[in-house]
């Protein structure tokens, strides 16, 4: 009982220093993985870089200490970064203080989804999740993820379309326009290295390699260049109207919005008062104003496009910079070669302090030592939004994380409890959540370096998370000239093991619709994104869709006997039936939805074998039958014995003759009628039901001699 409360006690059972020495190199190795992963991963989810840290603080520790598996390194991974960006996008600004928030409280709801579940033994729920539609989204998510990086990796900066596609190709058209080669080449150094070392020799940390060289040629190079400058020092008049346009129509938005919420205000106290004039007044004066922002934050967004389009260059005078179009630089003025840029969020840019860019993006400033512990706050409405969004991370990070605990113990030999899974996942985001995390899984390709370098139990995780904090402490003055772009180029290595098309091959060649699900759930992803929830959904929808078809119409074949003396379905082996007997097998439960098949199914025999005298149900194939379904089958025995067709049953189970019995429907058949194999059933009515037959030779006839 201890154990299953504490399941990381099992570990002490024959531990011994030998293995403590192997669980901490082991631990180490996974943390030069995991620490420039979780900064890429954090970034991807929306949050600023070292929020990846703390999300590779608690998390793995826990998720060891309370899961079942020994080698399974959690912390932030690439799939579920995304659905926390994607979850998040139309509730705040990524990396803005809400945003931040929402994500940490995600983390706090997919635990307690997580860990619900596990509690409750429910952990056979991520079934509904099948292969072929988590491998059409991982494809799907893994282009989306690398796509994603694009605009970091050519140091180019646009807005988010309503499709990712759309999005996509305004980076395209941005970087068409320029791109910062510097920031280029950095990610593509960075790529490099990786896959150069990878190649080379799996067990260097090429990711660790890679960030610490780039890092180091951005500090000696000097490849961030930022600067503030005020309105005035722009030269470039058509850049000078469009940040003055740009910010009148934010300070629109703003005024309008704080109208909005006045007349929000309004309109509860004309609900309250049940004044219909007064509500439709102050619900027509809200769809006004919604218009007028919505038209405010377009004409925002056009022209912060313009602004980033805006190319300077840098000309010292009166001892500071002065920007100038970059082809057109007064005579006798000399610029200092650089190629700036006015940096624009999502708020008014201020006169007095514009910031330029005339490099690239690093990191930046990291606070060191550990996060704030707190609770996430929790808000009612939030949570309503947040819910559906929860419970598609928590089974798609289960499901991963299971995926690869599974495949390692299969090489261990490991005994795995997916429950217990679930209980250490779900406690590992929701103490994450208190220590700032946002939602944190299973990683493969930290999974597997914890398993080739030996990792003998859980302690390894321990140590990973201890050189976490170690870093947090010490190092994060190191991590200020990481570049933006290597970043991307990490998430980009890292992603490109989920894209797997054979995987589409395989699922078209077990079944075609498996096939034709997994292709529609990478097609609908890659469409609706960055909506994957509806990609997800609809792959959902259409293998329910499929299982209930399937359970509505059941394989009904009629048997014969074959080449190899066995009984198989005529129909599919083309061989010849008896024309007085049809043994039919009914592959499936009897229950409500299919009872009539089985009727349609034995009235289509009936009409097209006019000889026919004998029914046999072989029964083996039904494993279970409702009230629906006996009634079915006792309407079905009335039928025939009233038209002078005779039935049997054969192979019945357990479960389904305790029904029978129950509803008297066995005495109604006949205990006599009741055969425990196909054979036997054949040979006590063959005799009976060929005497004056014409039939001149019938497959049937030899069952009985070799049963």
């Amino acid at each position: 009982m201890v154990e299953k409360i504490f399941p990381f006690l099992a570990w002490f059972r024959s531990y011994n220093l030998a293995s403590l020495r192997t669980d901490a190199l082991s631990g180490l190795t996974v943390a030069l993985v995991l620490i420039p992963q979780s900064m890429a991963y954090a970034q991807l989810a929306g949050m600023p870089p070292y929020y990846g840290l703390y999300a590779s603080f608690l998390p793995p520790l826990v998720a060891a200490l309370f899961g079942s598996s020994r080698q399974l390194a959690t912390g932030p991974v690439a799939v579920v970064s995304l659905m926390t960006s994607a979850s998040l996008a139309p509730l705040a600004t990524q990396g803005s203080e809400g945003y931040i928030a929402y994500a940490i409280l995600l983390a706090l709801m997919v635990g307690l989804f997580q860990f619900s579940l596990g509690v409750l033994r429910l952990g056979l729920v991520v079934n509904f999740l099948s292969h072929p539609v988590v491998g059409g989204f991982t494809n799907g998510a893994a282009i989306i993820i690398a796509t994603s990086q694009l605009e970091k990796m050519f140091g180019v900066s646009v807005d988010s379309a309503e499709h990712h596609y759309e999005t996509i190709m305004n980076v395209v058209r941005s970087a068409w326009h320029y791109t910062h080669w510097t920031t280029f080449l950095m990610g593509a150094l960075a790529f490099a290295i990786m896959y150069g070392l990878k190649r080379l020799n799996p067990r260097i940390p090429n990711v660790l390699v890679a960030v610490a060289l780039t890092t180091f040629l951005s500090w000696a190079f000097g490849y961030q260049h930022d600067a503030k400058a005020p309105l005035a020092a722009v030269k470039d008049p058509a850049a000078a109207a469009d940040i003055v346009h740009y910010n009148q129509a934010i300070d629109a938005a703003t005024r309008l919005a704080a109208e909005r919420t006045t007349l929000t205000a309004t309109l509860d106290e004309a609900q309250a008062s049940g004044d219909p004039v007064r509500i439709m007044e102050a619900e027509h004066g809200m769809s006004l104003l919604a218009l007028e922002i919505e038209r405010q934050k377009e004409e925002a967004g056009l022209y912060r496009a313009k602004i980033r389009d805006h190319l300077l260059a840098g000309v010292t005078e009166a001892g500071s910079l002065a920007f100038y179009p970059r082809d057109a630089v007064p005579d006798g003025l000399e610029s200092d070669g650089r190629t700036w840029r006015i940096k624009v969020g999502q708020t008014a840019l201020k006169a007095d302090g514009l910031a330029m860019i005339g490099g690239g993006s690093v990191v930046g400033s990291v606070p060191s030592g550990l996060p704030t512990f707190a609770i996430p706050k929790l808000d009612v409405k939030v949570l309503a939004k947040l819910l559906p969004f929860a419970a598609i991370i928590a089974l798609l990070g289960f499901m991963e994380a299971i995926s690869i605990a599974k495949a390692m113990a299969a090489k261990t030999g490991q005994r795995l409890d997916a429950n217990q899974e679930l209980i250490g996942q779900g406690l590992a985001n929701v103490l994450g959540s208190f220590g700032q995390s946002f939602p944190a899984s299973g990683s493969f390709s930290r999974s597997a370096v914890n398993l080739q370098a030996g990792a003998v139990s859980g302690l390894s995780s321990v140590f990973t998370s201890l050189a976490v904090v170690i870093v947090l402490f010490f190092f994060t003055p190191l991590l200020y000239h990481l570049p933006q772009s290597v970043l991307a180029a990490v998430i980009m290595m890292a992603v490109i093991g989920l894209i797997n098309v054979s995987g589409f091959v395989h699922a078209w060649q077990a079944k075609w619709y498996d096939g034709a699900i997994s292709v529609i759930s990478f097609v609908a992803t890659l469409a609706f994104a960055p909506h994957l929830d509806k990609g997800i959904a609809i792959g959902v929808i259409l293998s329910l869709g499929v299982f209930l078809y399937k359970s509505m119409r059941p394989t009904v074949a009629s048997l014969s006997r074959a080449e190899d003396d066995a009984l198989h379905a005529a129909g599919l082996y083309g061989l010849k039936e008896c024309s007085y007997v049809d043994v039919v097998r009914f592959d499936g439960p009897l229950f409500f939805a299919n009872a009539s098949f089985l009727e349609d199914q034995i009235t289509a025999r009936m009409l097209a074998k006019r000889d026919l005298k004998h029914i046999v149900l072989a029964a083996s194939g039904i494993n279970d039958i409702d009230a629906s379904g006996e009634e079915a089958l006792s309407l079905l025995v009335d039928r025939l014995r009233s038209a002078g067709i005779d039935i049997s049953l054969s192979g019945v189970n357990e479960t389904v003759l305790k029904v029978l019995e129950r509803t008297h429907l066995l005495e109604k058949i006949g205990r006599d009628h009741v055969y425990p194999t196909m054979e036997r059933a054949v040979c006590a009515i063959h005799e009976k039901t060929h005497a004056d037959s014409h039939e001149e030779h019938c497959p049937l006839t030899t069952v009985c001699r070799l049963a």
